[in-house]
């Protein structure tokens, strides 16, 4: 966003800064992996979303959207096994401390609820909004949700978040590639904003 006196707000220089390095990934030759290791993290330990970098590398470079959408949908199930797993065999030691630390654990139960009236559901849930996926990946494990049926939910889910965005902006011209680079930093905020209520949302 720029101001009428063609100053960008100093509020708003940072993630302009952090648009345009992003971006920078799309001629980088460990763009792919990034984007996996990205969407692999986010799936099961950190809360950083790989959308970000997926609408970059796809602005940067539209016709390998598909392909970025592809490392991100695989490295986000690589991610949700990794959560299945420590929700599954590592609970106490890991996933435990975390939820504890934030005194959540009576909330964490509430999943356990939603697992047995919904089933699946939630995770597919989950992976197309923006409710916590690691959470959900974690809680599955340890409630011990069926694996195969975990899996397949988890790639139709965040398949059809990835492959959305890339076709958005694959097929959406340049006028919908000008939009997003012109108003980033306010989508930006958005998908921020939408996170921190998923996680509320979660946990009320």
């Amino acid at each position: 966003m720029i101001t009428e006196a063609g100053v960008q707000p100093k509020s708003l220089s940072w993630l302009r800064r952090a648009y345009h390095w992003t971006l920078s990934w799309a001629e980088h030759p460990f763009a792919g992996r990034a984007l996996f290791a990205i969407a692999v993290i986010e799936a099961s330990i950190f809360p950083i979303p790989p959308d970000i970098l997926l609408i970059a590398l796809a602005l940067g470079r539209p016709l390998s959207a598909f392909k970025f959408a592809g490392l991100a949908t695989a490295g986000s199930v690589v991610g949700a096994m990794i959560g299945y797993a420590i929700g599954m065999f590592l609970f106490t030691a890991l996933a435990q401390p975390i939820i504890e630390f934030y005194h959540a654990m009576d909330k964490f139960d509430h999943v356990q609820e939603w697992f047995v009236e919904y089933g699946v559901a939630i995770v597919l849930l989950a992976g197309f909004s923006p409710i916590p996926f690691k959470v959900v990946t974690i809680a599955a494990g340890a409630f011990g949700l069926p694996f195969p049926a975990f899996i397949i939910t988890s790639l139709v889910s965040r398949g059809a978040r990835f492959y959305l965005e890339a076709a958005l902006l694959r097929w959406g011209g340049d006028r919908l590639r000008a939009f997003v680079e012109k108003y980033f930093e306010w989508l930006t905020i958005a998908v921020a904003v939408a996170v921190v209520g998923g996680f509320a949302l979660l946990w009320l």
